[in-house]
């Protein structure tokens, strides 16, 4: 579906039109289907569900893709984060859920393993001095998101992403690797 017909959408379901409110959440199911591919060691069916469902009870009116997608890889995020933590819980000595951070996009290291907590600090920190950072590596990493697709969502250029996306890894790299 393109930018255009998901942002109609997204506007006539703001504005009460329950057709294209049903529209709009069978368009938006598939969308996150397909970013939670890249989710690690859970159903994309499960992390779904999971993560429209926190979407959906928010009450929240999505302006437009870009806040539709910032809100998925959001919650996203959360759903994993939540999942490791129980995970952890359970299983104290158990090995931790690993989230395999790697984009064949961007020229650089082949990859790294990072576990879902420790990126969750990372982010929480980077967050605190670097928001947009803090924004694209949710995207990247959380949604799937590729470089164009980041680029619109922050409404940046690819070149910005590009630069963001090469300082944020040698971040991550120094600060995960303490």
């Amino acid at each position: 579906m393109s930018t255009s017909e998901l942002t109609v959408l997204l506007d006539g379901a703001r504005k009460g039109d329950t057709d294209a409110r049903d529209a709009l959440m069978a368009v938006a199911y598939q969308e996150l289907r397909q970013l939670a591919h890249a989710a690690p060691r859970v159903s994309p069916t499960a992390l779904v569900n999971e993560a429209w469902t926190r979407l959906s009870s928010g009450g929240v009116a999505f302006e437009n893709r870009r806040h539709f997608f910032g809100a998925a890889a959001r919650a996203m995020r959360r759903v994993l984060v939540d999942r490791a933590r129980v995970r952890r819980a359970q299983m104290r000595d158990a090995a931790q859920e690993r989230l395999c951070l790697r984009d064949a996009e961007v020229e650089g290291p082949a990859g790294m393993d990072i576990e879902v907590l420790e990126l969750e600090r990372a982010l929480a920190e980077l967050e605190t001095f670097q928001p947009r950072l803090a924004r694209m590596l949710e995207l990247r990493y959380f949604a799937g998101l590729g470089l164009m697709e980041t680029a619109a969502s922050l409404a940046v250029s690819p070149a910005t992403v590009r630069r963001d996306w090469a300082y944020a890894r040698v971040w991550l790299v120094e600060r995960l690797s303490n």
